[in-house]
C-alpha cells in the first residue's frame, strides 16, 4: 500500500471547489481561490495520489467522497489482510484437531503428578500459558515486590484480557510498593478495566499463582524465579494456598484506593477515554483505541458516567472540564 499524502487545508479548498464545480480548470481555480496555477497542479497531484480525484469519463478530473477513495487506496491492502486470515483460521483448524488428543493426555498428567517441578524460564511459561488458558473459573494471583518488568507486563495483558473475556474471576495482589511504577500501575488499570480485582497490600509472602483452585504454580526459588516453579495439584496443599491467598486479599485494600482518596483524579486510562469521548468517538472507535473490548470500555465509560453525576455524554463532558479533568 502506497504511502498516504500529507494533505494540507490549500489541498482540501482545492478538492471542495472540484466536488461543487467539477468542470473548472486549473487556470480557474487558481482565480477563484487567488492561488498560483502550479499550486493548485500540485494539489490536484495530491489530491489523485488520495484516490481523492478519480479521472473523469469524458476529460479531466472529478472528485469522489473519502469512502470511495479509501475503498480504492486500500482494497490490496484489504485482501492481503483477508488472505492472511484466512490462512491464520485455517492453523488454528488444523491445530484444533488436535486438542482432544492434549487435552487427554494433560488430564493423566494431572492425575498421576500431584507435584510436578518445571525447570526453566521456558518451561515455566509454558505451564503458566497453559494453565491460563484452559482454566474455566478464577486466577488468583500473589505477586511480592515493587513494580514489574515492562516486558512481562506487556506479556501478560492480552492474554489476561482474553481470559476475562471467557468469564474467568481474576483476582491480583501486589505489594503497596508496586504503586510507584508507572507501567504496573497502568497494567492494574487496564486489567481492572477487563474486570478483574487488583488489591494491595504491605508485605506478600511468596509469588503464586491458583486456577480455579485446582492447580498452583510457585517458584522454586523466591529470589530467582526463572529458576524453576512447582505446579501443586495436592488438594490438601491447595486449600492452605488458598486460605493463605484469601487472609491476605482481605486484608489488603484496592489497588486505585490511596490515588482516589488524594484527589478523586481520573486515572491515566479514564482521561484517555473522556477524551475521545470529547472528541466525539463512539463506544466501539473507543474501545479500538485504548485495546479494550466493547464490554470493557463500555464499563469504563459507565464509571465515568457514574463519578461525574452525569446522564449523558454531553454532561460528562461539561463536568469534566469543569473539575479541570479535561482542557
Amino acid at each position: 500500500m502506497q504511502k498516504f499524502p500529507d494533505l494540507s487545508e490549500t489541498d482540501m479548498a482545492v478538492y471542495q471547489v472540484h466536488v461543487t464545480t467539477p468542470s473548472l480548470s486549473a487556470c480557474q481555480i487558481s482565480e477563484l481561490l487567488g492561488l498560483p496555477v502550479e499550486r493548485v497542479e500540485e494539489a490536484k497531484e495530491m489530491l489523485r495520489t488520495a484516490q481523492l480525484l478519480q479521472p473523469a469519463l469524458g476529460d479531466g478530473w472529478v472528485a469522489v467522497s473519502p469512502d470511495t477513495a479509501a475503498d480504492i487506496l486500500l482494497a490490496d491492502a484489504e485482501q492481503a489482510m483477508l488472505d492472511q486470515n484466512s490462512q491464520i483460521a485455517a492453523v488454528r483448524a488444523r491445530l484444533g484437531t488436535w486438542t482432544v488428543a492434549y487435552l487427554e493426555a494433560r488430564s493423566m498428567r494431572s492425575v498421576k503428578d500431584r507435584i510436578e517441578v518445571i525447570e526453566g524460564i521456558d518451561g515455566i511459561r509454558a505451564v503458566i500459558d497453559d494453565l491460563a488458558r484452559t482454566c474455566e473459573k478464577s486466577i488468583d494471583a500473589m505477586v511480592p515486590g515493587g513494580g514489574q518488568s515492562v516486558r512481562a507486563i506487556k506479556a501478560a495483558i492480552p492474554l489476561d484480557l482474553a481470559t476475562l473475556e471467557r468469564g474467568v474471576a481474576i483476582r491480583t495482589l501486589f505489594q503497596h510498593a508496586a504503586r510507584n511504577h508507572r507501567a504496573t500501575t497502568q497494567y492494574a488499570e487496564t486489567i481492572c478495566a477487563g474486570g478483574a480485582q487488583v488489591r494491595s497490600t504491605s508485605l506478600l509472602p511468596s509469588r503464586m499463582l491458583i486456577y480455579d483452585d485446582a492447580a498452583a504454580v510457585i517458584p522454586l526459588d523466591q529470589e530467582n524465579t526463572a529458576a524453576g516453579a512447582v505446579v501443586i495439584r495436592d488438594p490438601a496443599v491447595l486449600r492452605l494456598l488458598s486460605h493463605l491467598f484469601t487472609s491476605h486479599w482481605e486484608r489488603a485494600i484496592d489497588f486505585a484506593a490511596y490515588d482516589r482518596q488524594e484527589d478523586n483524579k481520573p486515572t491515566d486510562l479514564e482521561l484517555a477515554v473522556l477524551r475521545l469521548m470529547a472528541a466525539g468517538k463512539k463506544d466501539e472507535a473507543i474501545a479500538r483505541q485504548i485495546g479494550l473490548s466493547g464490554r470493557s470500555t463500555s464499563r469504563v465509560i459507565a464509571g465515568i458516567m457514574e463519578r461525574l453525576e452525569a446522564t449523558n455524554r454531553f454532561q460528562a463532558g461539561v463536568r469534566a472540564t469543569l473539575k479541570g479533568w479535561l482542557p
